[in-house]
Protein backbone atom coordinates (compact mmCIF):
# COMPACT_ATOMS: atom_id res chain seq x y z
CA UNK A 1 0.00 0.00 0.00
CA UNK A 2 1.54 3.47 -0.58
CA UNK A 3 1.32 6.31 1.39
CA UNK A 4 0.72 10.45 1.72
CA UNK A 5 4.03 10.83 0.03
CA UNK A 6 5.08 10.94 -3.44
CA UNK A 7 8.42 12.59 -5.61
CA UNK A 8 8.42 14.08 -8.98
CA UNK A 9 11.61 14.64 -10.39
CA UNK A 10 12.79 16.84 -13.53
CA UNK A 11 15.50 15.61 -15.57
CA UNK A 12 17.25 18.13 -17.94
CA UNK A 13 20.18 18.00 -20.10
CA UNK A 14 21.70 20.78 -22.08
CA UNK A 15 22.01 23.55 -19.51
CA UNK A 16 18.75 22.98 -18.73
CA UNK A 17 17.53 23.85 -21.88
CA UNK A 18 15.57 20.02 -22.41
CA UNK A 19 13.51 18.50 -20.44
CA UNK A 20 12.79 15.00 -20.03
CA UNK A 21 9.40 13.38 -20.52
CA UNK A 22 7.60 9.93 -20.30
CA UNK A 23 5.13 8.14 -21.64
CA UNK A 24 3.13 6.01 -19.08
CA UNK A 25 2.66 2.59 -20.11
CA UNK A 26 -1.24 1.62 -20.61
CA UNK A 27 -1.18 -0.23 -17.65
CA UNK A 28 -0.10 2.71 -15.71
CA UNK A 29 -2.44 5.46 -17.19
CA UNK A 30 -1.54 5.85 -20.92
CA UNK A 31 0.08 9.76 -20.34
CA UNK A 32 2.77 11.80 -20.71
CA UNK A 33 4.73 12.93 -17.01
CA UNK A 34 8.02 13.26 -15.32
CA UNK A 35 9.71 10.11 -13.70
CA UNK A 36 7.61 9.65 -10.08
CA UNK A 37 7.04 7.50 -7.57
CA UNK A 38 5.99 6.67 -3.88
CA UNK A 39 8.38 7.33 -0.78
CA UNK A 40 8.45 4.21 1.04
CA UNK A 41 8.29 4.30 4.59
CA UNK A 42 11.14 5.49 6.82
CA UNK A 43 12.67 6.44 3.26
CA UNK A 44 13.70 10.56 2.77
CA UNK A 45 12.06 12.53 -0.25
CA UNK A 46 15.47 13.30 -1.84
CA UNK A 47 16.60 9.33 -1.75
CA UNK A 48 13.12 8.34 -2.78
CA UNK A 49 13.90 10.32 -5.50
CA UNK A 50 17.18 8.98 -6.31
CA UNK A 51 16.00 5.26 -6.33
CA UNK A 52 13.04 6.62 -8.42
CA UNK A 53 15.25 7.81 -11.06
CA UNK A 54 17.36 5.08 -11.31
CA UNK A 55 14.77 2.59 -11.39
CA UNK A 56 12.53 3.97 -14.08
CA UNK A 57 15.52 5.60 -16.47
CA UNK A 58 18.55 4.04 -15.15
CA UNK A 59 20.22 6.77 -14.16
CA UNK A 60 22.30 7.11 -11.60
CA UNK A 61 22.78 10.03 -10.00
CA UNK A 62 24.44 11.31 -6.15
CA UNK A 63 23.09 14.32 -5.68
CA UNK A 64 19.35 16.49 -7.04
CA UNK A 65 19.39 20.30 -7.37
CA UNK A 66 17.40 21.36 -4.24
CA UNK A 67 14.08 21.15 -4.90
CA UNK A 68 11.46 23.46 -2.44
CA UNK A 69 8.77 23.18 -5.18
CA UNK A 70 6.13 21.14 -3.93
CA UNK A 71 2.45 20.42 -4.23
CA UNK A 72 -0.40 18.23 -3.05
CA UNK A 73 -3.60 16.33 -4.75
CA UNK A 74 -6.75 14.81 -3.76
CA UNK A 75 -6.86 10.79 -4.48
CA UNK A 76 -10.09 11.64 -5.38
CA UNK A 77 -8.97 12.55 -8.94
CA UNK A 78 -7.50 9.49 -9.17
CA UNK A 79 -9.29 6.40 -11.04
CA UNK A 80 -10.57 4.10 -8.46
CA UNK A 81 -8.70 1.31 -9.72
CA UNK A 82 -5.34 3.59 -9.06
CA UNK A 83 -7.21 4.75 -5.48
CA UNK A 84 -6.83 1.15 -4.06
CA UNK A 85 -3.18 1.21 -4.11
CA UNK A 86 -3.15 4.00 -1.46
CA UNK A 87 -3.85 3.12 2.12
CA UNK A 88 -7.66 3.08 3.71
CA UNK A 89 -8.98 6.37 4.23
CA UNK A 90 -5.77 8.48 2.60
CA UNK A 91 -7.35 11.71 0.96
CA UNK A 92 -4.35 13.71 -0.37
CA UNK A 93 -0.79 12.83 -1.44
CA UNK A 94 1.85 15.35 -0.64
CA UNK A 95 4.41 15.39 -3.58
CA UNK A 96 8.15 16.66 -3.06
CA UNK A 97 9.71 17.59 -6.52
CA UNK A 98 13.64 17.42 -7.52
CA UNK A 99 15.46 18.63 -10.08
CA UNK A 100 18.21 16.63 -11.68
CA UNK A 101 21.19 17.11 -14.54
CA UNK A 102 22.00 14.55 -16.52
CA UNK A 103 25.00 14.36 -19.07
CA UNK A 104 24.11 16.21 -22.38
CA UNK A 105 24.29 12.92 -24.20
CA UNK A 106 22.31 10.83 -22.05
CA UNK A 107 19.46 8.44 -23.26
CA UNK A 108 17.16 6.76 -20.45
CA UNK A 109 16.61 2.95 -20.61
CA UNK A 110 13.00 3.33 -19.22
CA UNK A 111 11.56 0.27 -16.95
CA UNK A 112 8.24 -1.05 -17.42
CA UNK A 113 6.33 1.75 -15.83
CA UNK A 114 6.95 3.24 -19.37
CA UNK A 115 6.51 3.11 -23.04
CA UNK A 116 8.48 6.08 -24.64
CA UNK A 117 10.16 9.61 -24.06
CA UNK A 118 10.87 12.88 -25.13
CA UNK A 119 13.48 15.58 -24.81
CA UNK A 120 11.05 18.78 -24.90
CA UNK A 121 12.60 22.51 -25.25
CA UNK A 122 12.15 23.45 -21.38
CA UNK A 123 9.74 26.38 -22.57
CA UNK A 124 7.20 23.25 -23.72
CA UNK A 125 8.19 20.69 -21.32
CA UNK A 126 5.22 21.69 -19.06
CA UNK A 127 2.59 22.02 -21.50
CA UNK A 128 3.06 18.08 -21.88
CA UNK A 129 2.81 17.05 -18.83
CA UNK A 130 -1.02 15.75 -18.28
CA UNK A 131 -1.24 17.12 -14.86
CA UNK A 132 -1.21 20.90 -14.38
CA UNK A 133 0.32 20.62 -10.67
CA UNK A 134 3.11 18.41 -11.89
CA UNK A 135 3.57 21.13 -14.92
CA UNK A 136 3.58 24.30 -12.48
CA UNK A 137 5.66 22.72 -10.03
CA UNK A 138 8.28 22.18 -13.32
CA UNK A 139 7.13 25.91 -14.13
CA UNK A 140 8.72 26.80 -10.70
CA UNK A 141 11.24 24.76 -10.54
CA UNK A 142 13.05 25.67 -13.95
CA UNK A 143 12.17 29.48 -12.89
CA UNK A 144 13.70 29.25 -9.69
CA UNK A 145 10.98 29.98 -7.37
CA UNK A 146 9.60 27.07 -5.53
Amino acid sequence: MRGGNEVAIFVTRRSRSEVLVVHRSPAQGGYWHTVAGAVEPGELPADAALRELHEETGLSAETLAPGGAEFTYPLAGEPAGRRTLYEDGLLEVHVDCFLVDAPDDWEPMLDWEHDGYRWLPAAEAPGALFWADTADALRRLLDGTP
